[in-house]
């Protein structure tokens, strides 16, 4: 009687475990298809945006509404704030259009200091979101090839790794480097999100304020009928402290490099 209920007791536990394999088998594939959906979205929406909204966030729609967001801004400055700060966060999590426009957008509104304020913490966060949405979902997999690769992948992986803050501070820096690579790539080799949190608000502070200055003088341009003249990005006076700072963030994977080379 004993060894019967062991035995029934048995296959019942038999077919637990089984039934359990087979949901966990056929929820496996569910969940990884749900790691891709938010950079699915991203990637969905930032194409549409590309098509759909290059007309309407310009410098054209600021100038013709100037003069309502100026009255909103003295009438209810931080709700015109959040709203601002909420869409500059939708433009960069979906890389839309309009990113420089909307960093001037901070200095036409809210004057240099408070403009830079806003337009850093903004840009971060965008940024954050779409780095997150990379790593759920092709970064995991990505970073698990990169972990298992040798050979001269495994050699790039490993100098990314013992170089990490001054690469990420290059890929800020550097004018030349679009913003959502600098984004998307950290996220697809596997850095640590805090490296790219700290690295991406301070990377993109200079940048941040020369784009903010010539928000400030918005108002000037658009009453003598021109557009604002963003060539003041390459100027001496202001590329010459940027390629600096790009300078001391490459100088560390220089001097590492020299003292492998010395060792070697």
């Amino acid at each position: 009687m004993r060894g019967a209920q062991a035995a029934h007791v048995g296959d019942k536990m038999k077919r637990t475990k089984s039934d359990s394999v087979m949901s966990d088998t056929t929820q496996a594939p569910r969940s990884g298809l749900a790691r891709h959906i938010p950079l699915l979205v991203i990637l969905a929406v930032a194409a549409v945006g590309f098509f759909t909204l290059g007309d309407y966030l310009t410098f054209e729609t600021l100038r013709d509404n100037r003069e309502a967001l100026l009255e909103w801004r003295d009438t209810h400055y931080w709700s015109m704030a959040g709203v601002f700060i909420a869409v500059y966060i939708v433009i960069v999590a979906f890389s839309l259009p309009g990113a420089a426009v909307a960093s001037m957008t901070g200095g036409f509104l809210f004057g240099l200091f408070a403009g830079t304020v806003f337009n850093v913490f903004a840009a971060t966060i965008g940024a954050s979101a779409i780095f997150l949405a990379a790593r759920w979902g092709l970064g995991e997999s990505l970073t698990a090839r990169l972990e298992s690769s040798e050979g001269t992948i495994k050699k790039l992986k490993d100098g990314l790794r013992e170089n990490e803050i001054s690469v990420l501070f290059l890929l800020r820096l550097v004018p030349v480097v679009p913003f959502f690579v600098a984004n998307l790539v950290p996220a697809l080799v596997g850095v640590k999100f805090r490296n790219f949190l700290i690295t991406t608000a301070l990377g993109i502070i200079p940048g941040g304020i020369v784009y903010t200055w010539i928000g400030v003088g918005l108002g000037g341009v658009f009453d003598r009928g021109e557009t604002p003249d963003v060539s003041l990005l390459w100027e001496p006076f202001v590329i010459g402290p940027i390629i600096g700072l790009c300078v001391l963030a490459a100088l560390p994977i220089v001097i590492k490099s020299l003292r492998g080379r010395k060792d070697g």
